[in-house]
């Protein structure tokens, strides 16, 4: 199944290989010939314009292609935009990739090298995508740094979602879905005029599943159920020539169950038979077993600690109660004021709001044991202003602006890993220290210590501040000639405070009897002993537990400079530089010492491209193709940090020089009149450069020629999709997607343990629509049942596989009015 996959993307795409470019609505093309185009108009420089005549790789997906497809959640938007991925870090927060370029990181407190935008205003943390999709207009996916337009420097590029706006006449839509795992969705649209110069709209969406697709090897139980709502009011004001506000509010909820892993064998350090710490000797009983014979083969297959055991508290190590589920909420505001200045200049305003508050139950054994189950509790607000005028002025079209963003971040989790194997060797090594009264000055008996470090709290409070001012102009050299040049500066400024504490009373024995000896031993420092609900994360500096505080202050210059050339109306071939950054951040981490609480610096990614757009065959088929060299400064990581206690534990780190290139491209279409076909593909090139790091057994190693993770050296998807005449009312719909990505690492270390391997997969629908408003369809995501995960990470024990849901299918009814 896969190579036939491959074999048709491969023969698909010919001399284009990229993402596609879809029509407005090509069925609804007056067209006398089946070759007619619709024009593809895109805001990807903030103002609207063909998408053939921007100078830069992008990719514009409308409304119903995305309906078709079922593209409902941020992972099925790789589907069409296969340069694209998501996977998914072990605290549940998502990692986002282009072109390679990605940030694995577990903490909902950090940006990404991929911007996202709801009508142009950032959503600049993943978790805040986690809600549903609905009531969009289109997508826009730009490729490479952006800094000089919008808010937020970036280093991959950005994603922005454009919502449907008031109508000035009344419309509306009603859908309804039922599939397997007992699930049942319902979305919907009203839009209309109020009166003179007013219009609303209001959306909404509900996703249900309620029976979960995971199944527990052990005890039968099931986790997976969908329990999503989400809710979007608009509002379009004209109060006067010339002027225009709009003003929206979103709201959402998710109370999914969260998805636990699949465990798939020990780490290098903690391996039964090879493990290189002596916490080898404590997995566990029974755990080696249950690993050895429960490999996974399917999606369903997982397993995760029973209630009855995470639920009891034992001693002073209180459990962990309740459904494993996320229960968040988020709502955003945001309001544009559009004022026209003259006949050839418009200044406008982009306030926003965003809160997200999150409390989820997550467990990642990836087995029937409590290795590691986290109770993740957080709060994210953030508030920006957007200013900027724009204009023309004679052959030259400008933009000039500023940008302000302050977030208030609190990121947290209580952990529960009593029988992992790292938990059992602290206890074994501190039994002896008991009868030393330097170490064990508060009396801990025997009991107390074999009961201790079931449970801690990891916590962090973020403060950001950033500004910006930035200029951008294009100039029309002559008729075949356009010169763009962008310019931004930008300040940012991170206040952190944070730490590993204990949480009532159960650290206390282990940290106060087993750390502080280690610490002497390799420090030379006695430390002062912690007393309940302190930090227990040590600084080797002062040699004392306490907070970790760090202040990242940083500034940079993005720029872009390209070059277009139109020989003819059809033809663009375009040149650029540019520059982007992704600002600095901190971590939250398990911190047994203050450095991995550390923060990392800016990155900065110069890119280097070059690209053709094609209108060929009498506006029948569009070829785009462009190549990329990226070079890579400071690339941030999540990587290893060998602890003196633990082996390996969590830290972020800047990779000094790396590099990534590639070819990207596409090639659609459009044979008859409603029918398109897309190929679309890419070649992808990564390397890291003499970088010193850890590796996952806690040893320094080199890895210089290691790949990025998560970034597959092939990705390419074949799409066809239709809406044709079968009678004088009826139009049969549909669309078939095929996609498939080579394999990738999840860390440098070339392990197979941790590679995600090569997959494809085909989503599908078929349907027919009434001229009266009615229409029916049958679909399905992951229709030949691949079992494929996009994730593979470690709790310090199990390493554990995330895998992508199994086949679901279902019926559609819909009304559109």
């Amino acid at each position: 199944m896969m190579k036939a996959i491959r074999f048709f993307l491969l023969a698909g795409t010919g001399l284009a290989l990229a993402a596609p470019v879809w029509a407005a609505d090509a069925a609804a093309a007056d067209a006398d010939t089946a070759s007619a185009q619709s024009e593809i108009i895109v805001t990807a420089q903030r103002r609207a314009e063909s998408i053939n005549d921007v100078g830069m790789a992008i990719q514009a997906v409308d409304g119903d292609t995305l309906e078709s497809l079922r593209v409902t959640d941020m992972r099925d938007l790789t589907a069409v935009a296969p340069s694209f991925t998501v996977s998914q870090s072990y605290q549940g927060v998502p990692t986002y990739t282009l072109r390679g370029i990605g940030f694995n990181t577990i903490n909902l407190s950090s940006t990404s090298t991929v911007g996202t935008y709801v009508d142009e205003v950032a959503y600049a943390y993943p978790i805040m995508n986690t809600g549903p999709v609905m009531d969009l207009e289109r997508v826009e996916v730009l490729k490479g740094p952006q800094g000089t337009l919008y808010g937020r420097n970036t280093t991959a590029g950005l994603i922005n979602f454009i919502t449907g706006k008031p109508t000035d006449s009344f419309e509306g839509s009603i859908k309804a879905d039922l599939g397997n795992y007992q699930t049942y969705n319902f979305a919907g649209h009203l839009s209309g005029p109020l009166g003179e110069g007013i219009a609303a709209r209001i959306a909404f969406r509900s996703e249900n599943s309620d029976k979960g697709w995971q199944v527990s090897n052990s005890r039968g139980e099931r986790q997976g159920k969908v329990d999503k709502l989400g809710i979007r009011g608009a509002l379009a004001i004209d109060p006067a020539e010339g002027t225009h506000f709009d003003l929206s509010v979103t709201w959402w909820q998710n109370k999914s169950d969260t998805v636990v892993g699949q465990g798939i064998g020990f780490t290098p350090a903690t391996d039964p038979a090879t493990g290189t710490s002596n916490s080898r000797f404590f997995n566990a009983p029974g755990l080696a077993a249950y690993l050895a014979s429960n490999f996974p083969t399917k999606a369903t297959q997982a397993d995760w600690a029973p209630y009855a055991q995470r639920s009891t508290d034992i001693g002073t190590g209180l459990g962990l109660d309740g459904p494993l589920a996320e229960d968040n909420r988020f709502w955003g505001l945001k309001l544009r004021w559009d004022q026209d200045v003259g006949d050839t200049m418009k200044f406008v305003s982009l306030t926003s709001y965003n809160d997200f508050k999150r409390n989820a139950l997550s467990d990642w054994s990836g087995a029937p044991y409590e290795v590691l189950l986290q109770n993740t509790v957080g709060r994210i607000k953030s508030f920006a202003q957007d200013f900027h005028v724009e204009g023309e002025s004679g052959p030259a079209t400008w933009l000039v602006g500023a940008y302000y963003a302050n977030d208030r971040i609190i990121d947290s989790n209580r952990t529960m890993l009593g029988q992992n194997a790292n938990v059992g060797l602290i206890r074994a090594a501190g039994a002896p220290l008991l009868a030393n009264p330097i170490f064990n000055s508060g009396g801990y008996t025997p009991a107390e210590l074999s009961q201790a470090f079931r449970t801690y709290e990891d916590f962090g409070r973020i403060r950001t501040k950033t500004w910006s001012v930035f200029a951008n102009t294009d100039w029309e050299i002559d008729d075949r000639f356009k010169l763009t040049a962008g310019l931004r500066y930008t300040e940012d400024k991170q206040h952190y405070n944070g730490c590993s504490r204990d949480f009532n009373g159960n650290m206390l024995p282990n940290v106060n009897v087993v750390n502080r000896a280690l610490y002497l031993q390799t420090y030379g420092v006695l430390a002062a002993p912690i007393t309940q609900g302190q930090c227990n994360t040590f600084d080797p500096v002062t040699g004392t537990f306490g907070e970790v505080r760090s202040v990242l202050d940083e500034n940079n210059v993005a720029w872009r400079v390209a070059l277009n050339w139109s020989p003819n109306s059809d033809t663009l071939l375009y040149t650029s530089v540019s520059r982007g950054y992704k600002s600095g951040t901190t971590p939250i981490n398990a911190a047994n010492l203050a450095r991995q609480n550390a923060p990392v610096t800016q990155e900065k990614l110069t890119a280097y491209e070059v690209g053709l757009k094609a209108t060929l065959a009498d506006r029948a088929v569009q070829a785009n193709l462009s190549a990329f060299y990226y070079d890579y400064a400071d690339k941030q990581i999540s990587t290893y940090f060998a602890d003196p206690i633990y082996t390996a534990l969590s830290r972020l780190d800047n990779v000094p020089k790396s590099k990534a290139y590639g070819v990207e491209g596409e090639l659609t279409i459009r044979p008859a009149t409603g029918l398109t076909l897309a190929a679309n593909a890419l070649w992808l090139k990564t390397r890291i450069n003499d970088y010193n790091g850890t590796n996952a057994a806690g040893q320094p190693q080199n890895f210089d020629g290691a790949e990025f993770i998560y970034s597959p050296e092939f990705q390419g998807s074949l799409t066809l999709a239709y809406d044709t005449p079968v009678s004088d009312t009826l139009n049969l719909t549909g669309a078939v997607s095929a996609r498939y990505q080579s394999k990738s690492n999840t860390i440098f270390e070339d392990l197979d343990l941790y590679k995600v391997d090569a997959y494809g997969t085909v989503n599908a629908s078929l349907g027919v629509r009434s001229e009266s408003g009615w229409s029916v369809s049958l679909w399905a995501k992951n229709l030949f049942d691949k079992y494929y995960w996009s994730a593979v990470a470690s709790n310090a024990n199990v390493v554990v596989r995330f895998p992508n849901p199994p086949r679901t299918y279902g019926l559609t009814l819909g009304f559109d009015f």
